[in-house]
């Protein structure tokens, strides 16, 4: 819930051309009433300096398509991601190999 909200305020920070800083992300979830951890601000904040958060959505999934001015903003957040899911799927992987092993509960 709580990174939700931070999403939102974020979204409400760049739609009012505020810049977004971690203070304004706890102060925009404070009045909607929902407790945010100082943590989640801070890496939404960092994660988000520089960047053009319009631009980003409104690029999202365009990587079929032509690139546009902010493609490379978005190519960068995607291929991270990318990287995560494959980190996930290994370690998914090396626990699922004990039973490959034979070390399954009835062998």
């Amino acid at each position: 819930m709580s990174e939700t909200a931070i999403s939102y305020a974020a979204l409400i920070l760049a739609d009012a051309e505020v810049e977004i800083t971690s203070d304004k992300l706890l102060s925009l979830t404070k009045a909607a009433g929902v407790e945010v951890e100082p943590i989640w601000a801070s890496l939404f904040a960092k994660a988000l300096e520089g960047k053009d958060i319009k631009d980003l959505l409104t690029n999202v999934g365009a990587a079929g398509s032509a690139p546009a001015a902010g493609a490379p903003a978005a190519g960068a957040a995607a291929a991270e991601v990318a990287e995560e899911e494959a980190v996930e799927e290994k370690e998914e992987e090396k626990e699922e190999s004990d039973d490959d092993m034979g070390f399954g509960l009835f062998d």
